[in-house]
Formats: C-alpha cells, sequence, structure tokens
C-alpha cells in the first residue's frame, strides 16, 4: 500500500512496529508514535496490522483445539488494537473527507460462514468489524467527512496466507493494493461503517 500510493505522488507516512516500535496492542506505543505525528492531519490511515498465526498456534480446526489464552492474543492484535488505533488516530483526520480503513477478513463474515474452524481469528476479525461500524457512528457526529470501513483484500501472495493458498488463487500486493485504492477512491460518505471486498462489493456481516 505504501509503494502503491508512493507511485502515484502521494505524501505518505508509514508506521510499523519492526521500524518505529509501533505494537498495536500498546496504546502508550500507540499515542506515542501518533504525538511524533502531529500536528499534521491526513486524508487517508490505513490499518494493515493482523495476524493469523500467533505463538506458533495455527488456526483451530476444530473446538478440542481451542486454547483461551490464543484467543485472548487474536483478540488483542485483531480486535482491541483496531479499537485503539480508531481512537487515537481520529484526532489525525483531515477535515472534510477523510478516509480510515482496516484490514479485514472474509472469514470475519457470520453470514458466509460455512465451513467453520479458525474460531479465535474469525471471531476476533468479526469484532473488529464491529469496532469499526460503531465508531463510525461517533465519528460521523465528531468528523462528518470522515470514512470509516472494513476491507477485505483477498487472497494475497505474502507469508500469513502461505500456508493455506494455491498460488492460482492468490493476488501479487501490488495488484491487491491497487484494488484496495480503487475501492477507498471510490467510498462516499454513506459507505461509513461497512466492510467491503477488494472489488467494492458489500460483504454479508
Amino acid at each position: 500500500m505504501v509503494d502503491a500510493l508512493k507511485q502515484r505522488g502521494t505524501d505518505v507516512v508509514s508506521l510499523s512496529r519492526r521500524h518505529d516500535g509501533l505494537d498495536v496492542t500498546d496504546e502508550t506505543a500507540i499515542r506515542k508514535a501518533f504525538a511524533g505525528l502531529a500536528p499534521k492531519r491526513f486524508d487517508l490511515i490505513i490499518n494493515a496490522t493482523g495476524g493469523l498465526i500467533l505463538n506458533d498456534a495455527p488456526p483451530e480446526k476444530s473446538l478440542g483445539a481451542l486454547d483461551p489464552q490464543n484467543m485472548a492474543a487474536h483478540f488483542a492484535l485483531n480486535a482491541t488494537a483496531v479499537a485503539l488505533l480508531i481512537k487515537n488516530g481520529a484526532a489525525l483526520l483531515a477535515p472534510g473527507r477523510s478516509v480510515f480503513v482496516s484490514l479485514s477478513a472474509r472469514l470475519a463474515s457470520i453470514g458466509d460462514n460455512r465451513l467453520g474452524g479458525w474460531i479465535s481469528y474469525r471471531a476476533a476479525k468479526s469484532a473488529q468489524n464491529q469496532i469499526i461500524h460503531t465508531a463510525a457512528i461517533e465519528l460521523a457526529r465528531t468528523h462528518p467527512g470522515a470514512i470509516l470501513v472494513a476491507l477485505h483484500p483477498g487472497t494475497v501472495e505474502t507469508p500469513l496466507t502461505q500456508p493455506f493458498r494455491a498460488a492460482s488463487q492468490a493476488d501479487t500486493p501490488a495488484t491487491a493494493a491497487a484494488r484496495l485504492l480503487t475501492v477507498i477512491e471510490q467510498l462516499k460518505s454513506s459507505d461509513s461503517g461497512g466492510f467491503f471486498d477488494q472489488h467494492g462489493k458489500t460483504i454479508s456481516w
């Protein structure tokens, strides 16, 4: 996403755990990182954090594999962190039209769940979607031009998806990023609080 935006001539600020010490599960770290950005305001904020295999625990194939500590770790990274980023990042949104995007996953859809399994990841991502939908209602009052959405990027050729995909079913990161930016450009105020795929189609909650 950073590369795609820079190629368009966009002024981009990127933050990461590896390079900037931004641990999104730690609100103190979030506040410190965001404080360093002031007084800048942003037309677009993208949260691309998340995890599928945490603490070397693969996604559960059955209820018997459910571990409460692993589930808590999923909620901390894939749900609570999103709430903290929105809470502390809202003040960085530019007046007028601005967009706050958080990457979700089709696996978060309750209505589209036909296979079961992967309970911790699914549940945490579903919680993220509820956080986004709820926060969008409040942001509409305080930031009337802001658009807050969850986006499913599709299956992308990354280390996260590698153990679970066929190469023919995945997009390159560049392709996925370009598609997501197209969706972001087309978002309207009425889309705030929604859950969309990489083609801009609504995904069932």
